[in-house]
């Protein structure tokens, strides 16, 4: 994955302190159309959750070499720990996974309630994972275990009814000469010409795997280093070739492909209007490291796939296997979990759309047809809930006990509903609201700090103004003056307006720089405090008694490092 991920690995929301790697703009990529609506999209938005596969011979050294730990994610390590070529290469005979089972991989992927799989099948380093005729630097070639790896994880895949996605790294490539490599080479055996290494090994090599394998039915595009447009054109002209594929927006060249690819968090308001999928870790990396223990909780994984989902989007949730070729038992027995929540309440994922609430207090909501999906995540102590609807509820039960009706009643502005005093699941309790009609919404405007202007104590240069950590699409945000341990970030609604919740994002995912800050309010010229708390993170939220103001502020008190929030929203409450 992308460099700026040797900072975190995910959760609600990240990616990192470095602008994304993604396709630059052009005016000349104008056989591309729109996909939102392209029936080869179908099958994907029902999908909802998919599982990403990052093992390649990065898996060998596994976060180690020549004895030291080499910091970053694992698949970087070439690049972090400036490998020689020829050192690189010599882990391949070492890499040996007889392990490796495919239809073992497809059936943890299915109880999981995952509906494809995306499998690297050449990463930066430049190692196939699949017989290739185009570069001997390749899984059958170049180890002892001479098996084709997306060979036997295709034919499971059709064997148990999975669709297939394929990674290829088309711009990076550390091994072979002329590849790109972000930070520059480090070897002179990676120099050589762009153009040849194009037309020689990732042009030849992705009409291998697109045309060697049976369907393959996703893409996956990755940092397009030095891709020029005439590079990407004769790529394109490989991906006409079948129609029915979709990929990603991170070919390059000026190219959108099919779908917006947040990368270790999950944007504020989605992606309205468009095919989007956020693709997460389970822990710091995407290539498995040896001493990664920083595994996210089941909880969170499932309340991702929710809040993912609410929004419109895809869930890719990665697995690194090891060189053995296992997926790591602590992501078997997170999936396990994550399987037997979809299994009762799947329905309230497969299929849906977004909510057509910007904003709920006890959690997310998804649609399907003329049924809204309350998943309750934040379980209130007296079991009372509150949309703000407007509609003719035809039925209202629990979706885990249909027979349950849920007690209802208009109060003000919401649509109030009853219910039992103890959640039926402590992760997401799922309340089915029938409703008649386009659902009609309440409240005007939910979320009142969205696009609002801001301010902030310093910032360290315009690419990182204050107003960016409200903008909802939870790339850069603001970050305080270099050298700064402490600050704050105002934003002004522009007119008083009941405030009942706040929600932050920090740096990265497992970065908890700030130790010490306050959510303060403005009353005349004096700054008062809602609340003062401790670490934020990366999926930070707090509801609080409503309070009327027209400028908030988080002050911080006290960081370890320079203070930097990617997305912070403050939501209408009464």
């Amino acid at each position: 994955m992308k460099k700026h991920l040797l900072i975190a690995a995910t959760t609600l929301l990240l990616a990192s302190t470095n602008a994304s790697l993604f396709a630059q703009k052009s005016t000349d990529a104008t056989e591309e159309k729109s996909s939102i609506n392209d029936p080869k999209m179908a099958w994907w938005k029902e999908a909802r959750f998919g599982m990403f596969i990052h093992w390649g011979l990065y898996s060998v050294p596994a976060g180690t070499y020549n004895g030291k730990q080499v910091s970053g994610i694992g698949e970087w390590i070439m690049n972090k720990g400036k490998i020689p070529v020829a050192d690189y290469k010599n882990f391949a005979p070492q890499f040996n996974p007889i392990k490796y089972n495919a239809e073992e991989w497809v059936k943890i992927a299915k109880d999981a309630g995952m509906k494809y799989m995306v499998l690297t099948s050449k990463h930066h380093d430049g190692f196939a994972m699949f017989k290739s005729e185009a570069d001997p630097f390749n899984i059958v070639d170049a180890t002892p275990f001479k098996r084709d790896v997306v060979k036997e994880l295709a034919a499971a895949c059709k064997k148990y009814g999975m669709k297939l996605g394929l990674y290829y790294s088309q711009a990076q490539d550390w091994t072979a000469p002329g590849g790109s490599a972000i930070g520059g080479h480090w070897d002179s055996a990676q120099n050589g010409n762009m153009g040849e290494y194009i037309d020689k090994k990732a042009v030849p090599q992705l009409r291998e795997i697109l045309n060697n394998y049976g369907e393959i039915s996703v893409l996956w595009f990755d940092t397009p280093i030095g891709m020029t447009k005439e590079y990407a054109d004769k790529i394109y002209a490989v991906l006409k070739e079948h129609p029915n594929l979709i990929y990603n927006n991170r070919l390059g060249g000026g190219y959108k492909g099919d779908l917006e690819t947040p990368e270790q968090y999950i944007p504020a308001t989605g992606y309205p209007g468009k095919n989007w999928e956020s693709c997460m870790t389970m822990n710091g990396t995407w290539g498995f490291k040896s001493y990664d223990s920083a595994w996210k909780s089941s909880t969170l994984l499932i309340q991702n796939l929710i809040d993912i989902a609410s929004k419109g989007g895809n869930y890719l949730l990665n697995v690194g296997p090891t060189n053995e070729g296992l997926i790591p038992q602590p992501s078997i027995d997170r999936l396990k979990v994550v399987g037997k929540w979809l299994k009762t309440n799947g329905e309230a994922i497969y299929g849906t759309t977004a909510s057509p609430f910007a904003y709920v207090s006890f959690g997310r909501c998804t649609r399907k047809n003329d049924k809204l999906y309350l998943h309750v995540t934040k379980y209130p102590t007296d079991g009372l809930i509150k949309v703000p609807l407007d509609n003719t509820v035809v039925k209202a039960y629990l979706l885990a006990q249909p027979k349950t009706s849920i007690a209802h009643k208009v109060v003000g502005k919401y649509l109030q509903l009853q219910l039992p005093k103890t959640p039926l699941d402590s992760v997401a309790t799922v309340v089915v609201l029938q409703i008649a009609g386009e659902p009609k919404i309440t409240v005007a405007d939910p979320i009142p700090s969205m696009k609002k202007a801001a301010t902030a104590s310093s910032v360290k240069d315009n690419t990182v103004k204050p107003a960016a950590a409200f903008d909802g699409n939870g790339k850069r945000g603001w970050i305080a003056a270099d050298g700064d341990k402490t600050g704050w970030l105002a934003v002004d609604l522009g007119k008083p307006t009941s405030i009942g919740s706040l929600s932050i994002v920090e740096a990265g995912t497992f970065d908890k720089f700030v130790k010490d800050f306050k959510l303060e309010y403005k009353e005349g010229e004096e700054w008062k405090t809602v609340f003062e708390d401790k670490t934020i993170g990366a999926g930070y939220f707090k509801s609080f008694k409503p309070v009327v103001a027209q400028e908030f502020r988080i002050n911080i008190l006290e960081s370890s490092k320079t203070p930097q929030l990617k997305q912070v929203q403050l939501y209408f409450d009464e």
